[in-house]
């Protein structure tokens, strides 16, 4: 492998390592819906109007960006060991 280039370093933006991509995640859980819609990350039934307590939603609300995905996420984690009815 030959020596790079030192013109084409940039030290401001790191080498993405193995602890960079352990704590990489998913964009679903990242992005806000509005922006996953715009990408066209939604399948339509992705997009149905849902009713959960005031509670839940400020719970998830307050851990930031991504909140919605992240009950998304809890949803279908519950699901696993859950039957819904």
């Amino acid at each position: 492998m030959q020596n790079p280039n030192p013109e084409m370093i940039d030290d401001e933006i790191p080498e993405l390592d193995d602890e960079w991509f352990a704590r990489a995640r998913p964009a679903r859980e990242v992005l806000p819906l509005s922006l996953q819609k715009k990408l066209g990350m939604l399948d339509a039934q992705d997009d149905e109007p849902v009713q959960l307590s005031h509670a839940v939603i400020e719970r998830f609300r307050a851990t930031g960006a991504g909140w919605q995905a992240r009950i998304d996420v809890a949803l279908q984690d519950w699901l696993k060991t859950h039957s819904p009815g």
